[in-house]
């Protein structure tokens, strides 16, 4: 099945109140909730060590840029708010320093074909920093000239001369925070920036020659109501971005202490975030966007949806990209890196991480080493995201097994999904169904040998629809 034969995505209420309780959202198989300190600096500079002999093979970077001017109160990312700018050059020459300490067992000049800067706000840091960043990237890795380079930017933060630097710093896609245009929504959430201030930079990063522009959106804030979302999204079709994201709003105040800033009265209901999210695919679809999966959309004409349609469309801790990004090599404070068998995190906190790359370790605290059983059901799992089937055949040839006979406990898990109609599973496969792709996440979720092995039941994670 093909995007290009793809029917319409059809929303269900009753099957989603059925089966859209909460799951993990599969940027990695096994989750980060699976990680422990296990998996240590040793076990990842070995890692990396194993690396050097496949210099061959794709390889994509991570930089995890944690500062924020101001915090936004629905954030649920790894942060530091501080109006003191001066606080990320000790971080620049921690970055530079922990580039070495990798390519030191990787063997420097390796090809680079996917790079992500996140955050926090990676334009927290001044030009001439980020510059230097650039600099000491290129000193330690080669960057091929097809790739794929994104920043996050905040649109506070920037202007359409910065916009004109990060471009000729080699980024070529840029995403824009934006949340909700509202300005009683954009007040409830501390996040003030007009619609005019975000067109402009759209306009910039196209004339600067940005191959793909990306919009955040987030429904289920606080002041919400269909009427005023549904002119945020006019707003944002009349744009014109290439991609847009919508994220459902995740209320977890115990986990992340900005959204007690949040009073629970201002969200909206249920009724009202799924006529949010009705509102939302009618008028993308209406625009010529399609439903990549989960909370994504790309325009026909780009290149995830192109990716789509070809086979080709992947999935990391970054979201979905055109072409798989191989090894992933993550830097910064609680950035996870992805090597071979290993995923590894870095210490979340700034302080241990600036403590570990003082002593010239790896800031290596946790992580976990995938077993033959993981690989195949991590393709299982990317192959559903990505394009909502997976072939048995595909799966064999990839992994020299007999996948079917491999996953008969995914299958039984699915039993009652497929009587609901929302998977269909044969012996050429699985396929989700139009009415059961919003809960591609609890398709994905009965493959998870590891779900059965946790005690939390779910209770961290972001509900499925």
């Amino acid at each position: 099945m093909t995007a290009a034969s793809r029917e319409p995505l059809v929303i269900d209420a009753e099957l989603l109140e059925r089966f859209g309780g909460r799951g993990p959202r599969y940027t990695s198989y096994p989750t980060a909730d699976r990680f422990d300190e296990r998996v240590d600096a040793d076990r990842y500079g070995r890692a990396l060590l194993e690396r050097a002999d496949r210099r061959d093979e794709s390889l994509g970077l991570y930089v995890h840029i944690p500062f924020c001017r101001v915090i936004c109160y629905y954030c649920a990312c790894n942060k530091i708010g501080t109006k003191h700018v001066e606080q990320s050059t000790p971080y620049l020459e921690a970055l530079r320093r922990e580039m070495t300490l990798v390519t030191d067992r990787t063997g420097r000049g390796q090809t680079v074909r996917h790079l992500h800067f996140g955050g926090g706000t990676p334009t927290f840091m001044p030009d001439a920093e980020l510059g230097q960043l650039f600099d000491s990237m290129r000193a330690h890795f080669e960057f091929a000239d097809d790739g794929e380079y994104s920043i996050e930017v905040d649109p506070r933060t920037v202007g359409p001369q910065r916009i004109r630097t990060l471009r000729n710093l080699g980024l070529n896609r840029i995403s824009l925070g934006v949340q909700d245009f509202d300005p009683t929504v954009q007040a409830a959430v501390n996040r003030i920036q007009s619609y005019e201030q975000t067109v402009a930079l759209i306009e910039a990063a196209r004339d600067s020659g940005f191959r793909s522009i990306n919009v955040d959106l987030i429904y289920g804030l606080p002041k919400q109501n269909p009427e005023s979302f549904r002119e945020t999204l006019r707003k944002t079709i009349a744009a014109a971005p290439d991609r847009i994201a919508l994220y459902h709003y995740a209320h977890l105040p115990t986990l992340f202490k900005p959204q007690r800033r949040i009073s629970e009265a201002d969200l909206p209901s249920s009724e009202a975030k799924a006529r949010m999210f009705e509102t939302a695919v009618s008028m993308f679809e209406a625009a010529g966007y399609l439903h990549l999966g989960l909370d994504h959309f790309a325009h026909e004409n780009d290149e995830l949806a192109i990716a789509q349609r070809d086979g080709r469309l992947h999935r990391n801790f970054q979201g979905y990209c055109s072409h798989d990004s191989g090894d992933l090599i993550a830097l910064g404070v609680s950035a996870i890196s992805s090597v071979g068998d290993v995923y590894a995190q870095n210490d979340k906190v700034l302080d241990g991480y600036y403590r570990r790359i003082e002593r010239g370790e790896l800031p290596i605290v946790r992580g976990i080493a995938l077993d033959e059983d993981d690989f195949v059901r991590r393709d299982a799992i990317q192959s559903l995201m990505c394009d909502f089937s997976l072939r048995w055949d595909a799966l064999d040839a990839r992994r020299g097994i007999d996948s079917r006979r491999r996953l008969a406990d995914a299958q039984a898990a699915l039993a009652p999904l497929v009587e609901a109609g929302a998977v269909r599973v044969d012996e050429s496969g699985v396929e989700v169904l139009p009415r059961g792709r919003l809960l591609v996440r609890a398709v994905a979720m009965a493959f998870d040998r590891h779900l059965a092995e946790r005690a939390a039941g779910g209770a961290g994670y972001s509900r499925i629809a």
